[in-house]
């Protein structure tokens, strides 16, 4: 199993949505809070992408920027977000020397998962010759979709989006190897404890039964496990149990003794039980609101 994969599976809604933009010599655009994750890639000039309350972030050509939490946030041509206008009223200046790429992707942020809590606000990845090949070729696919909107594009749109995101977190996990989930994911025996629990949430997991399965002691799986990922392995157990119980209550019409049993219960009152003090709904509820 995917750990990352696995992460984002289970709070994506809907599709992602993209467009590309010219501007002039001088252009500034405000971006709303938004329940997901947005991005942007200049292709073209440079400029500025600014946090409410962060700092200034210096964009050059083939810059990506993730905004993971849908922080509220400016583009500009100077480092100064004075006069900006909403971004979905920006009109396209053909011969503009700026040219970028934006989207948005629909997260369910009550089922984020903590590798993707981990994420700053802001993850800048500079264009750099030799560096992230799968990121840059992917940016290139995307860019020329956007454009030109050919036969198939809807469905090559939408799978190169998916990419992306994978490749702008798997980009940031790459250079922070030696702190927290992207240690995780790094570590033999924690990573394999995560993929276990991924792969087989139903199981009767027990700690002793989950340490002797990665060669550690329960102390040092226990230590290790919540040292990284900032939770004890029974409690991450249960947390993933109820968010793939969540995304199967919305993705597919599976009675609820049959989710229960997916994920791990041995009735559909312990599942209800269990996934109402996490989610502050019963199941049946949690559904008809999808």
């Amino acid at each position: 199993m995917d750990v990352l994969s696995d992460a984002i599976a289970a709070v994506r809604v809907g599709q992602p949505t993209s467009n590309r933009l010219q501007a002039g010599s001088t252009w500034c655009y405000r971006f709303a809070p938004y329940e997901g994750a947005g991005f942007h890639v200049l292709l073209r000039g440079s400029g500025w992408l600014l946090p409410d309350g962060g700092t200034p972030v210096a964009l050059g050509p083939g810059d990506a920027v993730l905004v993971p939490h849908g922080g509220a946030h400016t583009l500009s041509s100077a480092p100064d977000a004075a006069g900006a206008v909403p971004f979905e009223t920006a009109v396209a200046e053909p011969d503009g020397r700026t040219e970028f790429l934006c989207g948005k992707y629909r997260l369910a942020h009550p089922r984020r998962h903590p590798l993707l809590a981990s994420l700053p606000e802001v993850v800048h990845l500079p264009a750099e010759i030799g560096r992230q090949p799968e990121l840059r070729a992917a940016i290139d696919l995307l860019g020329g979709e956007v454009s030109d909107r050919r036969p198939g594009s809807a469905t090559v749109l939408t799978g190169l989006l998916d990419l992306l995101l994978v490749y702008l977190i798997r980009a940031w996990l790459d250079g922070h190897p030696g702190t927290g989930w992207p240690q995780a994911l790094r570590d033999p025996e924690i990573a394999a404890a995560l993929e276990a629990l991924h792969e087989h949430p139903e199981a009767p997991w027990r700690i002793e039964d989950l340490a002797a399965r990665v060669g550690l002691s329960r102390a040092t799986l226990a230590r290790r496990f919540t040292a990284l990922t900032g939770q004890p392995p029974m409690a991450y157990l249960t947390w993933w149990r109820l968010t793939t119980a969540a995304r199967l209550l919305q993705d597919t019409d599976l009675p609820l003794p049959s989710i229960a049993a997916n994920v791990g219960y041995a009735s559909p009152f312990a599942f209800s039980h269990a996934f109402k003090r996490q989610f502050g709904v019963a199941p049946g509820g949690f559904r008809a609101g999808r």
